[in-house]
């Protein structure tokens, strides 16, 4: 890049640019990153192209997964030539008009090539809803983050004191004598009642830790379906990261758009890719959270592969705590649908006796199963 660049606008503002075009590529650039990206840069000397590259593939990057992506977001936003980011040419098109097929024949006229192309465009959408999230190239996982959209989540539900209407059920001793009296004492219709239904609270905790990196944009994809889903449904989805800290996510996952809630999330997450304390945050968790009721009643899903760095001890006792308060607890694990899967982690071994569900959370089916899992609730 030459100096110009920081001429026309600040080096750190453009800097900061492509940090957040990285992280819109599917590299989980965190707030940590970018300033270390910056800081590197600047000793580097900003206007040296090389220094820029090796400096942001040696902060930005959290996996080698991360290094091709980085290659190409570089190379697209900087051009090597004037280091300026490069304009998008726009092709002239000229309007052009095409005659209509004169025959209707299957053959010739492009019905049949036309249904064999959607017959195929299923099947690879089919094939993409069963493929694991963790193995898709970038292009797969945008065509798969409009594919959530086909998630219809229903709310569990819980009963409640208050009594409703009917059609069978309880006999309404009330509304049928007032019914009668109505009548001048006639015999009238039975009425029947039932206790009421209200959705109970969804609460997720999502592991964002280096064993997780590779779902982590996945699962909060479908955290935001969750949350926006059910709340037109009435019901309320509570979002938490766990790793080294605790984060709630939950004014970003509100968000309409899952774009704009994904970099929200970003923005707001401080140990992506960072290590596995389960134990103590689930922790914090309860203290902070869970015992003042957000928890209680509610269901409490998991999503984590069961890598921990702290004492499987106090995993197991915090998992535990929240079963007792909780409706339900739920884990889902990226690895358990695989073929020649064994639960010997022993994060997952300590769980186990403490969960309702242990299910898999590797791809989009899974993840409509999950769904009904958790209405079922």
């Amino acid at each position: 890049m030459t100096a110009s660049v920081a001429e026309v606008r600040g080096g750190d503002e453009i800097l900061l640019a492509f940090a957040r075009a990285l992280r819109a590529a599917g590299v989980p650039v965190t707030q940590d990153r970018a300033q270390g990206f910056l800081a590197a840069a600047s000793v580097l000397d900003v206007a040296d192209e090389r220094g820029t590259w090796v400096a942001g593939r040696s902060t930005l990057c959290g996996s080698p997964d991360d290094l091709d992506r980085f290659d190409a977001v570089f190379e697209a936003f900087f051009n090597a030539r004037d280091g300026l980011p490069r304009a998008r040419q726009v092709p002239s098109v000229t309007p052009s008009q095409s005659q209509l097929p004169e025959t209707d024949a299957i053959g010739e006229g492009g019905v049949e090539d036309d249904l064999e192309s959607i017959h195929a465009r299923a099947a690879e959408t089919e094939v993409l809803r069963h493929r694991d999230v963790g193995s898709l190239s970038a292009s797969e996982k945008q065509r798969l983050a409009g594919m959530f959209a086909t998630l219809h989540p229903r709310p569990p539900l819980r009963r409640t004191a208050r009594h409703q209407r009917w059609h069978r059920g309880q006999l309404d001793a009330s509304r049928t004598l007032r019914s009668s009296l109505r009548q001048m004492g006639e015999p009238t219709r039975i009425s029947w009642r039932r206790r009421g239904r209200k959705p109970r609270r969804v609460v997720l905790l999502v592991d964002v830790s280096g064993s997780m990196s590779d779902y982590a944009d996945s699962l909060l994809r479908l955290a935001h379906r969750l949350t926006v889903a059910l709340r037109v449904q009435g019901g309320v989805v509570e979002t938490f990261t766990v790793g080294t800290r605790l984060t709630h996510l939950t004014r970003a996952m509100r968000l309409r758009d899952p774009e704009r809630a994904l970099v929200a999330a970003g923005e707001t997450v401080p140990d992506w890719s960072g290590g596995t304390r389960l134990g103590e945050t689930l922790r914090i968790f309860s203290d902070r959270w869970g015992q003042r009721g957000m928890a209680r009643g509610s269901v409490v899903v998991v999503f984590s592969d069961g890598w921990e760095r702290g004492d499987p001890a106090l995993l197991a006792e915090q998992v535990q705590r929240l079963h007792r308060v909780a409706h339900r607890v739920v884990w889902v694990n990226p690895h358990r649908g695989k073929a020649g899967y064994e639960a010997v982690q022993q994060g997952v071994l300590a769980v186990l006796p403490h969960v309702d569900d242990f299910v898999a959370g590797h791809s989009l089916a899974t993840y409509a199963e999950l769904t009904e899992v958790i209405s079922r609730a």
